[in-house]
């Protein structure tokens, strides 16, 4: 495993990082984007203020990196993050007892301008899946497929990628779906998607050559997708169905919740269906519902004027 590359790769932090590895159990992905932050900070206090380590910074050294930070044009949500993962690690020593005072403990995350993330349509999504349904062959099958698991389970791009091939359960009519921190939960399929499923099994088992067996989607070389290849795919069907400015997985999650709570789906059971820790992450999804919900009151109230 690779460490700081400045002058970090001391006990405190390797015993910081495997932490988060084992006993947190994040993915390589986050625990490389806190060794990045982390790294980021470092340079700026060697390189600014002469420290060899992070341990012996105070809060007005941070508090300048934050200012370079939103200097250089860097978003807050951003900043707010690389923060985070400097408080996590002071947290971690203040536990271990290396230092007695954590100079974060008091600090205030950069507001974050609430952006609205506009799902696709019930309409838009159906004509895509209406599209691909016209496509033939392997490549058409498993786009088809890509859509509909994202529409039917709200599942990651990350998720859907890392799907296994005992992850689906014809049987029992499942998806088992290993999410963040390496949580799994079990998502129902609905008769369409299990149809969509048994035909790209098909397809799959008729390529030449196949690498990976163990993984469910695959490229046309046999080998697992990456995720840039599936946003890649989302985005160009929707660009056929929708005027929409951003047209990713991640709006294909957003309208699953969204179309859900706007049929009346409980908010609970739409936070264990997408994988949150807390009803909280939910909540954001139910704006669209709020909005419905206000023009039906708005049409059907009798004190309301034509």
């Amino acid at each position: 495993m690779l460490y700081l590359s400045i002058s970090m790769p001391n006990m405190s932090f390797k015993a910081f990082i495997d932490y988060l590895t084992l006993e947190k159990k994040y993915s390589v992905h986050t625990v490389t984007a806190y060794r990045k932050d982390l790294d980021d900070f470092l340079s700026f206090a060697e390189v600014g203020y002469g420290y060899e380590g992070i341990e012996e910074v105070n809060y007005s050294v941070i508090r300048s990196w934050i200012v370079s930070l939103v200097e250089k044009g860097i978003a807050n949500r951003s900043i707010n993050r690389k923060v985070s993962s400097l408080k996590s690690y002071y947290r971690f020593l203040l536990k271990t007892g290396q230092i007695e005072v954590n100079p974060l403990a008091k600090h205030k995350a950069l507001k974050i301008p609430k952006k609205v993330q506009v799902p696709f349509s019930q309409t838009e999504i159906e004509n895509v899946i209406a599209l691909l349904r016209e496509e033939e062959g392997f490549e058409g099958v498993r786009n088809r497929l890509i859509v509909e698991l994202f529409y039917a389970t709200g599942m990651r791009r990350a998720e859907l990628v890392g799907l296994k091939m005992h992850s689906i359960s014809m049987a029992e009519g499942i998806v088992k779906v290993l999410g963040k921190r390496n949580k799994e939960r079990r998502i129902p399929l609905l008769p369409s998607l299990m149809e969509s499923l048994e035909l790209y099994l098909e397809e799959r088992s008729k390529l030449p050559k196949i690498e990976d067996n163990d993984t469910l989607l695959l490229s046309k070389k046999g080998v697992k997708l990456y995720e840039t290849l599936v946003y890649r795919v989302i985005n160009s069907y929707f660009s056929k169905a929708s005027e929409k400015v951003k047209k990713s997985p991640h709006i294909l999650r957003h309208s699953f919740a969204t179309h859900l709570l706007n049929e009346g789906a409980d908010l609970n059971a739409v936070k264990e269906l997408l994988g949150h820790a807390s009803l909280a992450s939910t909540q954001v999804y139910t704006h669209n519902n709020m909005a419905q919900l206000k023009q039906v009151y708005r049409d059907a109230h009798p004190r309301n004027s034509k």
